[in-house]
C-alpha cells in the first residue's frame, strides 16, 4: 500500500534531511540494509547479530520507516519479536546515493551555495552562478569536469543500451553518438556489438577525453572521434545509427526539434535514430532536483526534463517510422528513417 504524507509531515522530512542520511548512511555502513531488504527479520535478531541495543535500534528503525522505507509488524508487548522487512532496492538505492563514487557527492562539489539563501535575488535576476560552472564550457579544464561528471551519472543508459543491444545493434554498422562526452557510452555499446563502430560526435576540445577512453576500452579500432558544432554546421553523415543520449533536454524546443531533422537528413535510409534521457516523471524530477536548484542560476542552460511521448511525437513527424518506447532504468525512445 502507498502512503502520502502529509504536507506538514513531508516538510518535517525535508527540514531533517541530513539526519536522514546519516541513519541511512549508518545502516548501509553496519550492513543492516542487507539484512533488512530480504526480510521479514526480528529486532531481536538484529540486535544480537549486529551488537547493538535493542530498544535503540527500535527507534533507528522508526527513522527508517519514517521515511517510507520499511515495513514493520509488531504482534505485542515484546519489542525483540517486532519484525522488519526493507522495501526492495533500498539498499541498492542508498549505495547509489552516498556509496563510493556516488552522483549526489559529484554534485555537491558544485558550486551551489553561491545560490543558497539568495534564491529571491537569483530569480530576479540579480544572482547568478559566479564561477566554477559554464555551460556550455568554455576551457579544456570545465570541459573535463564536466564530462567526467557526466559520465558518472551515465549508468541508467548505459544498463537500458546494454539490455537491448540485440535488438538495436544487430544490424548496425556506423554509429553517430552525438554530444556523446568521453566516450564513455559509446565504448559500453561497443562491448556487447562486435560488428559495430562509433564515433563520438562533440566539440572539438573534447577529443583528448575520448582518446583516453578509447585507449581504456580495448576499442583502438572501433571508437572514434568526430569534431564539430551542431549549431554552426550540419551533422556528418554516413551512419547508419545515430543517438541522443542526455543531450536534448539541455536545449529549448525549437533547438531539439532542428536536432532531430539533422539527424533525418544524416542518417542513411533504414537509419535508427535513439533518443534517451530522464524523461519526466515524479520520481526522474525528484532525483532531478540537485540541477533543477544549482541550474536556476545558470541562464545558458535549459535543463528541461520533457514527457517520453515529446519525442515519440517528434520523431513520427519529423518523418520517422516505426517509433517505439523500449523499457529500461532509463527508456529508450526508437525509430527508423524510411528506405524509399
Amino acid at each position: 500500500m502507498t502512503v502520502t504524507l502529509s504536507p506538514r509531515a513531508l516538510l518535517s522530512l525535508l527540514v531533517n534531511g541530513p539526519k536522514a542520511m546519516d541513519v541511512l548512511a549508518t545502516a548501509l555502513d553496519l550492513g543492516l540494509l542487507d539484512a533488512l531488504e530480504p526480510g521479514p527479520v526480528r529486532l531481536d535478531a538484529l540486535a544480537a547479530q549486529f551488537g547493538v541495543l535493542p530498544l535503540r535500534l527500535y527507534k533507528f528503525l522508526d527513522c527508517i520507516e519514517s521515511l517510507g522505507f520499511l515495513v514493520r509488524d509488531e504482534p505485542g508487548d515484546d519489542i525483540g519479536t517486532t519484525s522488519y522487512r526493507a522495501v526492495l532496492g533500498l539498499r541498492d538505492a542508498v549505495h547509489a546515493v552516498v556509496g563510493p563514487g556516488a552522483t549526489e557527492r559529484d554534485r555537491d562539489r558544485y558550486p551551489w551555495r553561491q545560490l543558497h539563501g539568495r534564491l529571491a535575488e537569483s530569480l530576479r535576476g540579480e544572482v547568478s552562478i559566479e564561477d566554477g560552472f559554464a555551460w556550455p564550457p568554455k576551457t579544456a579544464a570545465q570541459t573535463a569536469e564536466f564530462e567526467r561528471s557526466m559520465a558518472l551519472g551515465l549508468g541508467p543508459a548505459i544498463d537500458t543500451v546494454r539490455r537491448h543491444a540485440s535488438r538495436l545493434w544487430s544490424d548496425r554498422h556506423r554509429l553517430l553518438d552525438v554530444g556523446g562526452g568521453d566516450g564513455t557510452l559509446a565504448a559500453h555499446i561497443l562491448d556487447s556489438a562486435p560488428g559495430l563502430r562509433a564515433d563520438v560526435y562533440n566539440l572539438p576540445a573534447v577529443a583528448p577525453l575520448v582518446a583516453a577512453t578509447r585507449d581504456s576500452s580495448g576499442h583502438a579500432d572501433r571508437l572514434g572521434f568526430v569534431g564539430g558544432d551542431f549549431f554552426t554546421e550540419a551533422l556528418p553523415r554516413g551512419y547508419d545509427a545515430l543517438s541522443f543520449v542526455r543531450v536534448l533536454h539541455d536545449w529549448p524546443n525549437p533547438v531539439a526539434r532542428d536536432l532531430v531533422r539533422q539527424a533525418y537528413a544524416a542518417l542513411e535510409p533504414g537509419g535508427l535514430i535513439l533518443v534517451c534521457e530522464e524523461f519526466r516523471t515524479p520520481d526522474r524530477l525528484a532525483m532531478q532536483f540537485f540541477w533543477s536548484y544549482f541550474l536556476i542560476g545558470v541562464d545558458s542552460s535549459v535543463s528541461r526534463l520533457r514527457e517520453a511521448d515529446f519525442y515519440t511525437k517528434l520523431l513520427a513527424e519529423t518523418g520517422f517510422e516505426n517509433v517505439a518506447v523500449l523499457p529500461g532504468t532509463w527508456e529508450l525512445v526508437i525509430a527508423y528513417k524510411p528506405v524509399p
